[in-house]
């Protein structure tokens, strides 16, 4: 099996071109049936990569608080990080792969290891990341769980979409739970950053 490498870095305009065309180019693309659906409004597609960066999208992905996925060299996706209420330290993770031949292939998992652990190194005040999803994606779980993060909130028939309720979930860790994650870790698989080769 080959190996393969995951990498997070901050976005330039190259970066950004790959990711119009595999996440804004298409009127309807797959990634929006899985990452908030319900927010019927909350999409639009661009019809070049100009008009793309012209958009707030430039000043989105620009921002520090977000980065690119790189899977082997190439952009992917997207992790980002929001505060629900930075006055009491509540910080929120999220994570977007756009190209479907990248899902379930473990490097949704791995880019947000490297985001947790590089938001708790860079943020030491901060004792807890958290993570929310819906009961439909549930790769997203998956993902989460995986992580060993720990599910803090279901809300059960919250979203509705497609003339079906879905429940809201809630996942979040804890500084200490995550040292001992990376310590646990450390002894099964030394090199945190490779992963198998989808192809």
């Amino acid at each position: 099996m080959n190996n393969t490498q995951v990498e997070l870095v901050k976005f330039n305009d190259d970066l950004l071109a790959e990711i119009w065309k595999q996440g804004f180019s298409e009127e309807k693309p797959e990634w929006k049936n899985w990452d908030g659906p319900y927010f019927e409004n909350d999409y639009r597609s661009y019809d070049s990569i100009d008009q793309f960066i012209q958009s707030d999208k430039y000043s989105f992905f620009m921002d520090d608080q977000r980065r690119c996925i790189l899977f082997n060299g190439d952009p992917v996706g997207m992790v980002g990080r929001y505060w629900k209420d930075e006055n009491t330290r509540w910080l929120e993770i999220g994570i977007t792969i756009y190209n479907p031949r990248f899902w379930s292939g473990g490097i949704g998992s791995l880019a947000l290891k490297l985001w947790i652990s590089e938001i708790f190194n860079h943020l030491s005040e901060l004792e807890h990341i958290g993570l929310t999803t819906w009961s439909g994606n549930q790769r997203m779980m998956r993902a989460a769980e995986k992580l060993g993060m720990k599910k803090e909130a279901h809300v059960r028939k919250v979203r509705f979409w497609k003339n079906h309720y879905f429940d809201s979930l809630s996942y979040g860790i804890l500084r200490e739970e995550w040292e001992a994650e990376l310590l646990k870790d450390s002894e099964i698989m030394p090199r945190e950053t490779e992963i198998t080769d989808l192809n």
